[in-house]
């Protein structure tokens, strides 16, 4: 399944920076970053399930925010990309 997630990590506090640098980890071992706080997920049920509960562990509560968009089967009909940075295909074979 293909989820959008999205960020907002308050900047007040000693520890935003350290929120900020988890939720983007953890979000770059299952998709692509497509904006400054905006990730391409790709999961299975049980991935989403982990990498969502360690999401929603990492955040402060009262100062931070999480979005989750469900793009359904056909996402690539409903995503147009304009511009810089090159799309990723994620089912595709990614060499290293």
């Amino acid at each position: 399944m293909m989820v959008l997630v999205t960020y907002d990590i308050s900047s007040e506090g000693a520890s935003s920076a350290k929120r900020l640098r988890h939720i983007a980890k953890h979000c770059l071992n299952y998709g692509q970053r497509v904006q400054y706080s905006v990730f391409e997920i790709e999961v299975n049920p049980a991935q989403w399930t982990t990498l969502r509960a360690t999401l929603e562990d990492i955040i402060d509560h009262e100062m931070d925010s999480l979005r989750y968009y469900y793009m359904g089967k056909n996402w690539q009909r409903k995503v147009e990309h304009i511009g810089a940075k090159p799309v990723l295909d994620l089912n595709d074979v990614l060499l290293f």
